[in-house]
């Protein structure tokens, strides 16, 4: 018996003996795409149902921060740097691409280190790069910061976005609308903060977790260890990504990140606000802190009608319950951030006819 007709097994076994599907809950968005990619949803119907949850930096990014960039955008003469995925996210007045569409500067990099080294040719452009990610990306970002305070380089900023998965972790443990059975946990963000970071899950909520990979093989791995504690009604946070994943994490990261940053409460879509959830820059660093240096009145937010990204990134709906999923909102014509990233549950069930 392979290790997917392993699963089919104890799964079925499982589902027959709750009178229900087991619900597994992938947090991180490249889960979510390569499951998509490989079926597994589909496959694992009826017994397993697996459900999306806010593992896509954009997806999350609250619509009040939205408003804030955009009318960044609008409101000073700088040169808005930004992750490709962020230009198609719709505020009330457009989004970053139409403003570029007519006139605003705002353009698309890869990694923060090559904002900082334009910063550092053109000292006469104020550059303002828009921190989106979680603590996969932070690290990077604070020695960017360190690196162009070593630099002397006055003419860039960051708006900080940055969020940070695990107290996110403990708004889906409480929420009694949507009952997880097990969580396949980051393994990005794992390999930064550690095994350790996660224990929680378990220890508090009693809810089984597994770390996993990104291959075929290591996400077929950990929802079987999942699908085996809940078998032998263990809750334990169990790692199937030991290669990268250790339980200390990365030291050194969460050091730079500790360094330049501090938690402070953040808004998530489809989660409200969390207390320690973000990152804000701290005083030390206060020159390079694009809400200091630009500050804006935002326009108003609201969620747009009809759009239950906020439900999808829950674990309430999968993306296929929208009723405007494909025939109104589409990637060539996105009405909400989980169409629009490449991350997004509802681009991946939208490309690959998941569901």
């Amino acid at each position: 018996m392979n290790l997917l007709e392993a699963i089919r097994d104890m799964a079925s076994r499982l589902s027959g003996k709750e009178g229900r599907s087991i619900r597994l809950m992938e947090v991180c968005g490249t889960h979510t795409v390569q499951i998509s990619r490989m079926g597994l949803r589909s496959v694992l119907s009826p017994y397993v149902e697996l459900r999306s949850g806010p593992g896509c930096p954009v997806c999350v990014t609250h619509q009040a921060d939205v408003e804030h960039f955009l009318s960044l955008a609008r409101t000073y003469k700088v040169t808005i740097a930004t992750f490709g995925d962020m230009l198609k996210v719709p505020g009330r007045r457009g989004s970053l691409e139409r403003w570029r569409a007519e006139g605003a500067d705002v353009r698309v990099f890869y990694s923060p280190l090559d904002v900082l080294e334009l910063a550092e040719q053109r000292r006469d452009l104020p550059l303002v790069f828009l921190g989106v990610g979680f603590e996969t990306t932070a690290p990077l970002c604070a020695f960017t910061i360190k690196e162009a305070e070593k630099r002397g380089i006055k003419n860039l900023s960051f708006l900080s976005l940055h969020k940070l998965i695990p107290p996110a972790m403990r708004v889906l443990c409480e929420d009694t609308d949507v009952q997880i059975d097990g969580f396949l946990l980051p393994g990005h963000v794992s390999t930064i903060i550690g095994k350790r970071a996660f224990e929680f899950i378990g220890r508090d909520y009693g809810i089984p977790s597994v770390v996993a990979g990104f291959e075929e093989g290591d996400i077929l791995k950990a929802i079987y260890m999942l699908l085996n504690q809940i078998t032998e009604g263990r809750a334990e946070t169990e790692n199937a990504y030991e290669r990268l994943v250790k339980e200390e994490g990365n030291v050194k990261a969460q050091a730079i990140m500790e360094e330049v940053f501090e938690a402070d409460r953040s808004l998530w879509r489809g989660l409200g606000l969390i207390e320690r959830s973000g990152l804000k820059i701290r005083g030390r660093y206060a020159a390079f802190d694009a809400r200091e240096k630009y500050p804006v009145e935002a326009d108003e937010w609201k969620e747009e009608a009809g759009c239950i990204c906020g439900e999808v990134l829950r674990g309430k709906a999968s993306p296929k319950e929208c009723p405007l999923f494909s025939s109104v909102c589409n990637p060539l014509k996105p009405f909400g951030p989980c169409m629009v990233s490449s991350e997004g549950a509802c681009s991946a069930y939208y490309h690959y006819g998941d569901g």
